[in-house]
């Protein structure tokens, strides 16, 4: 057989591939984003082609652990392991006979792509010549729509490359692309899935938690640490603050009737994030908040409670979504076991029966004004603790 060198072929979100001249910069980041995936693994330099990276991969048994960390690298379409031999087809089909042999498989297609335009068949062409060849070589019939082996050519003037399967990733925009946001990481099933939306269109995310130890037990604090480490997988490090409550929430209960609490919660979460998150160099604030799914979502109390913010945007990825679709997304992402697991968040302490639905900013604001807020925010500043995940763990 020809001389030949194995590699996993890594092809990257197509969307980049609409980026003009600013396809190299996304690519940039999607390629530093591989490279720190797979930093404790060395099989050798990568080879970086247009929309493509080969990985080299010497030791097969390393491939189920990159298989895994492949498949969460966001900006990552798809991928497989796939061989490199020279361009011309005495070559390709010596590579192909070694790779079926001994092939289970009832059906194939041959599925050529050619960057180089001087070779001497086109892409049809090509896999007229090759289909024949394993037919015969192989008995395997041909089916072009389903075929429970598809041989992937790719080929130019300085290799071909062939493989067998592939393996779909994360897709969306590599992670760092579109700068950093903080996102308001509750203890419930929303958050987690905005903070991977946001994920996917390329923000880096820091994560902001507000618990009420020792008021209550600490398992929603453990709770956001595991999804905090969870979605690590996605973007290699994270950071999570976490802000204790408790002690505001022990002023309001005297102060605030209690039909208006939870919106006097959000607003003091949002005014504390906002100075979190600028401390940070975030650009925005991430909620997981759905219209009208509980009481401070409906249109009027988003409205109010939005209003404190001065200096960020607000993002709602969820805004529209409905709770079984964002269960189906929790549940896709990993994220749902853990955010199930019994615990009391901060608004959900010390909640009428009948909240507020449909608040205003002005009667918001005259019960604010009997409160230190300045010094409320400050205390839970300064007390805030911050925990560091990154992925993969050493």
């Amino acid at each position: 057989m020809v001389k030949t060198q194995q590699y996993i072929q890594v092809h990257f979100f197509s969307e980049l591939a609409l980026k003009g001249g600013n396809r190299q910069m996304f690519l940039q980041q999607a390629r530093s984003n591989l490279n720190k995936a797979i930093r404790d693994i060395n099989e050798g330099p990568p080879i970086h082609r247009s929309m493509t990276t080969l990985i080299p991969l010497h030791d097969e048994s390393l491939w189920p652990v990159l298989n895994e960390r492949l498949k969460n690298v966001i900006g990552v379409e798809r991928f497989e392991r796939a061989w490199t031999t020279n361009p011309d087809l005495d070559s390709v089909k010596s590579l192909i006979s070694y790779l079926v042999e001994g092939s289970n498989a009832n059906s194939f297609r041959i599925s050529t792509s050619r960057s180089d335009k001087s070779l001497p068949l086109n892409s049809p062409q090509i896999n007229q010549e090759l289909g024949t060849y394993v037919h015969e070589l192989t008995g395997i019939g041909i089916d072009l729509n389903t075929p429970e082996l598809n041989i992937r050519v790719r080929m130019d003037r300085r290799e071909a490359v062939i493989s067998l399967e592939e393996i779909r990733g994360a897709s969306g925009m590599p992670v760092g692309s579109s700068g950093k946001v903080a996102v308001m990481l509750s203890g419930g099933i929303d958050s987690p899935v905005a903070a991977f939306k946001m994920m996917l269109r390329g923000c880096k995310i820091d994560f902001i938690h507000f618990h009420s130890f020792p008021l209550v037990e600490g398992t929603s604090r453990e709770k956001a640490k595991d999804i905090v480490n969870l979605l690590t997988q996605f973007q290699l490090n994270s950071r999570l603050i976490l802000v204790p409550f408790a002690e505001i929430q022990k002023q309001l209960i005297v102060t605030v009737p209690p039909a208006y609490r939870v919106i006097l919660y959000r607003r003091l979460m949002l005014r504390i994030a906002e100075h979190l998150a600028i401390k940070e160099k975030a650009g925005a604030l991430v909620t997981g908040e759905s219209l009208g799914q509980v009481s401070s979502q409906t249109l009027e109390n988003l409205s109010t409670i939005g209003q404190v913010m001065k200096h960020l945007p607000i993002f709602r990825p969820l805004i529209g979504s409905d709770k079984q679709a964002i269960i189906r997304e929790a549940r896709a992402l990993g994220s749902y076991e853990i955010s199930i697991i019994p615990d009391q968040d901060c608004c959900s302490l010390f909640v009428p029966k009948h909240p507020r639905t449909r608040s205003h900013p002005r009667e918001i604001e005259l019960i604010e004004s009997k409160l230190d807020l300045n010094s409320m925010i400050t205390q839970a500043i300064e007390n805030a603790e911050t925990y560091d995940s990154r992925w993969p763990v050493k």
